[in-house]
C-alpha cells in the first residue's frame, strides 16, 4: 500500500487547532457573539466590557494553557514510549507526576497541619507556593530517576523502579491525607483533578515561554529516538551512546511533565494516547513525523477536551482528567481496532 504524504495530516491538525482555539474563546457559560470575541482578541473595545474581560482574562489564558500543555504532554509521552519500547509508557510512568503531587501535598496538607493554616488558602501566594512545590517535587524525583538510570542497564528495571517510586510517593500522600483537615484534603483533591483554568495572568506568559524553550529542544532528540527504535545493539554499532541518550530523553520528558503538572495539575491520558493516535493516522514510526504530529495532535485534543469540560449551558467546569479519558479512550480504541483490521486484511 502506498504511504500517504504526512503534509495533509499536518495541515488538518493545524486547522483543527485554529478551529478549537477560536471555539474555546467563543463558547462557554456566557454567550458572546463571534464578532465581539474577534474585536476583543485584536485589542478593540467590546460592546460589553464584561465580554472583553471574559475573553482576555479567562478564556484566552485557558485556551493557551490547554494548547501548550497538550503539546508538552504528548511529546513527553512519545519520548517515554520510545525509550522504554513500551506502548503503555506515559509521562507519569517514572513517578514524575507523583513527585509533583507529593510536593503539592506538603504545601496543602502538611503546612496546614503544622502551621495551622494551609498555604493553599492564601490566594495568589498559595498558588505560587503550590506551583513551586510541584516543580521541586517533580524535579527531585526526576533527579533520582536520572541517578538510578546511570546505575542500571535494563529499561525494564528502570521502569519498575520508577513505578515503585510513584507508589512510595502515593503512600506518603495517603498518610498526609489521613492526618489533615477535611478542607485541606478537599483542596488537594481538587488540584489533583487537573485544570487548564488554574493558570492566569503573568503565569500564562511564564508557562508559555518555558514550553516554547523546552519543546524545540526536544526536537533535537529526533535522531536519537529513531536510533533507539533499532535496539541497543544496533544503536551502539551506529555510534550512539545508549546510556547517555537514555538519560537525555528521560530528562527532557521529565522536565516537560514537571512544568505542565506544576501549572495544570496531573493531566492524564493525553501523553499515553496521542502518540498511538499519531502512529495509527500517519502509519510510521519515524520521529521526524511523529514528533511534530504528536505536538499538534496533543494541542488539538487538549483544546477539544477543554471545550467539552466547560460546555455551553454548564455552570463551572468538569474535571479535565475525566473529560480526557471519556473522550479520548473510545477514540483510541476505535483507531487501534481499525488499524489491526487493516493489517489482517493486508
Amino acid at each position: 500500500m502506498k504511504r500517504r504524504s504526512p503534509v495533509t495530516g499536518m495541515v488538518l491538525l493545524l486547522v483543527s487547532i485554529l478551529v478549537f482555539f477560536f471555539l474555546n474563546l467563543l463558547l462557554g457559560s456566557v454567550s458572546i457573539p463571534a464578532g465581539q470575541v474577534w474585536k476583543a482578541l485584536w485589542g478593540g473595545a467590546a460592546d460589553n466590557p464584561i465580554w472583553g474581560n471574559i475573553v482576555l482574562k479567562s478564556r484566552l489564558p485557558q485556551a493557551l494553557t490547554a494548547l501548550v500543555a497538550g503539546a508538552g504532554l504528548s511529546v513527553a509521552g512519545l519520548q517515554m514510549q520510545t525509550v522504554f519500547r513500551n506502548p503503555l509508557a506515559g509521562p507519569s510512568v517514572l513517578g514524575v507526576s507523583s513527585g509533583a503531587s507529593l510536593g503539592v501535598a506538603f504545601v496543602v496538607l502538611l503546612s496546614g497541619r503544622i502551621g495551622g493554616i494551609a498555604l493553599s488558602r492564601l490566594g495568589v501566594m498559595g498558588e505560587v507556593a503550590m506551583t513551586l512545590a510541584a516543580i521541586v517535587g517533580a524535579l527531585a524525583i526526576m533527579a533520582l530517576i536520572v541517578y538510578v538510570a546511570q546505575k542500571v542497564r535494563g529499561n525494564v528495571t528502570l521502569l519498575i523502579i520508577g513505578v515503585m517510586i510513584g507508589y512510595v510517593a502515593t503512600a506518603i500522600i495517603g498518610v498526609l491525607k489521613f492526618f489533615s483537615a477535611e478542607e485541606d484534603v478537599r483542596a488537594y483533591v481538587v488540584w489533583g483533578l487537573g485544570s487548564f483554568a488554574r493558570v492566569s495572568g503573568g503565569q500564562v506568559t511564564t508557562f508559555a515561554i518555558l514550553m516554547a524553550i523546552l519543546l524545540p529542544l526536544s526536537f533535537l532528540l529526533v535522531k536519537t529516538l529513531n536510533l533507539m527504535l533499532l535496539g541497543d545493539g544496533y544503536a551502539r554499532n551506529l555510534g550512539l551512546n545508549v546510556r547517555r541518550s537514555r538519560i537525555a530523553v528521560i530528562t527532557c520528558a521529565g522536565i516537560l511533565v514537571a512544568v505542565v503538572t506544576a501549572y495544570c495539575g496531573p493531566i492524564s491520558f493525553l501523553g499515553l494516547a496521542v502518540p498511538h493516535l499519531c502512529r495509527a493516522i500517519f502509519r510510521t514510526s519515524d520521529h521526524r513525523i511523529l514528533m511534530p504530529a504528536s505536538l499538534l495532535a496533543g494541542a488539538s485534543l487538549a483544546l477539544f477536551c477543554n471545550l467539552i469540560a466547560r460546555m455551553p449551558g454548564f455552570e463551572g467546569a468538569l474535571p479535565v482528567n475525566s473529560v480526557t479519558a471519556l473522550i479520548g479512550a473510545p477514540v483510541v480504541a476505535v483507531v487501534l481496532f481499525r488499524k489491526r483490521k487493516e493489517e489482517i486484511q493486508e
